[in-house]
């Protein structure tokens, strides 16, 4: 067996080495790049208007869709708030250096116009069910917006399978095996746990969750998740505050990385710069998604009326997931010194916290806030995904495939917690491939449609604004 799992790492490796990385990289800044001109900064822009949606300024109760703006938020962050903030962001620092931050920030920058852009078309293109629900995502706008834009149906239905197929493969890799395997790692870490008692344990909860429809355990989860985050937070301000003085030299690190690669030092082995920067944008996809695919199907049930609006509430996720929490981990592992330990995964990230804790005089507790941070964040981004996953599935095969595919989803749990570290993310990079290429292809592709969407919407607001003020 080891054998075996050897072989398959390194044929993934091969492919990420030689083939993904260089595929995402240069498909995902470009397409990033090409839509933030064509839509004139409008995450920079329109900012404001974004908040005051998701605040409810303009909710309609008879809107069509499941949710409102703030719920469907919420659930694509519970999906994307997780392993990345933690563990991610200390990988991409143990592999590529400080300035692979850099390039996080340039991912989730980037990754604010994709999310807006895709999540606009995810909505556009959505269906409805018999039974009232909403279906949406990339598989739909690839069917039906290329498929008639261009008239190429069977084309589009083939991509559309593709994406669908890759998205129940990511289903298994990022929003599964790599929460898994961080969850055991730190349990480990902490307290000394048996991976596989701990495997077991979080695959049972999650086959309880998403096959037998216990939902306690969920609701229970969901009020927590924002607690942790909350403290997570706040103890890594603490952290940053007690460091102050060693930011501006973090920063100059990070800068400086970003373009030159950093030289083997302590614990570090060094990296050059084409490194730092496919380390930097793979961390950066992987905690933010952006572009990837993933959210548009959670986005897709909002109840609005205009699809552009949504797109604006999506843009708002890097910014949150990316910018600021993946910044303010990122920044603690450099002030701290951490990255210099030679400790990789999410032990660096605890060794941070107790370190800049402790200095404060709060002994002790940093493990323990890692630790049950990461808990909550990833055990609600495995719940999550196994309805982007399942979506996926009855896309391709109808709803009798949802529950073998769930059982399949708890066995990956398992998986994913008793593997290596360096093969669980191997295969994650792997697979967030097999989304993304497609996914970037069909927006380049209805880019129009997100131009001639996102004019209608402002055009409609003008109005409403005006409207408002003669009132």
């Amino acid at each position: 067996m080891d054998k075996f799992l050897a072989a398959f790492d390194h044929m993934i490796v091969w492919y990420n080495d030689y083939i993904g990385g260089y595929a995402i990289l240069f498909m995902l800044i470009p397409t990033g790049i090409y839509f933030i001109i064509r839509l004139k900064f409008i995450n920079v822009t329109k900012l404001w208007h974004s908040i005051r949606v998701v605040a409810g300024k303009y909710d309609n109760k008879d809107d069509s869709g499941d949710v409102n703006h703030f719920k469907a938020l919420t659930t694509a962050l519970s999906a994307t708030v997780g392993t990345g903030n933690i563990v991610g962001v200390a990988l991409a620092i143990y592999l590529g250096g400080p300035g692979a931050l850099f390039w996080m920030w340039v991912t989730g920058f980037l990754g604010m116009i994709l999310k807006y852009s895709e999540c606009t078309l995810s909505h556009k293109f959505r269906v409805f069910n018999s039974d009232g629900t909403v279906s949406g995502g990339p598989m739909y706008y690839i069917r039906d917006g290329i498929g008639k834009l261009y008239n190429m149906p069977i084309a589009a239905k083939i991509l559309a399978g593709i994406f669908a197929v890759a998205t129940i493969l990511a289903s298994l890799g990022t929003g599964n095996m790599a929460q898994a395997n961080g969850m055991t790692d730190a349990l480990k870490t902490t307290y000394g746990f048996a991976t596989w008692a701990s495997g077991l344990v979080i695959t049972g909860l999650t086959l309880l969750i998403i096959v037998g429809g216990l939902k306690r355990i969920a609701e229970v989860t969901a009020k927590l998740v924002p607690f942790m985050a909350v403290t997570y937070v706040v103890a890594t301000l603490i952290v940053l505050f007690d460091r102050a003085a060693y930011l501006p030299h973090a920063f100059g690190m990070i800068f400086s990385g970003a373009f030159t690669g950093t030289a083997a030092t302590g614990g570090f082995v060094g990296s050059t710069i084409m490194m730092t920067m496919i380390w930097g944008v793979r961390r950066g996809l992987f905690s933010n998604e952006a572009g990837q695919g993933s959210a548009p199907i959670a986005h897709a049930a909002a109840k609005t009326e205009y699809s552009a609006r949504e797109g604006l509430v999506a843009s708002l996720e890097p910014l949150v997931d990316t910018l600021i929490i993946c910044t303010m981990t990122g920044l603690m592992l450099i002030s701290t010194d951490a990255w210099h330990s030679g400790i990789k995964g999410v032990g660096m990230t605890i060794y941070a916290m107790d370190e800049g804790l402790a200095r404060v005089g709060l002994y002790g507790i940093g493990k323990h806030i890692i630790t049950g941070g990461l808990l909550l964040f990833a055990f609600s981004t495995v719940i999550s995904w196994s309805y982007y996953g399942s979506r996926a599935a009855n896309y391709l095969l109808g709803e009798k495939a949802i529950v073998p595919y769930q059982y399949l989803y708890g066995l990956f749990v398992f998986f994913g917690s008793v593997w290596g570290i360096d093969l669980v993310w191997h295969f994650v990079d792997m697979v967030i491939t097999f989304m993304t290429i497609p996914n970037l292809i069909a927006l380049l592709l209805l880019s129009g449609v997100v131009i001639r969407e996102t004019n209608s919407y402002f055009a409609a607001m003008k109005k409403f604004d005006a409207g408002r003020l003669r009132k």
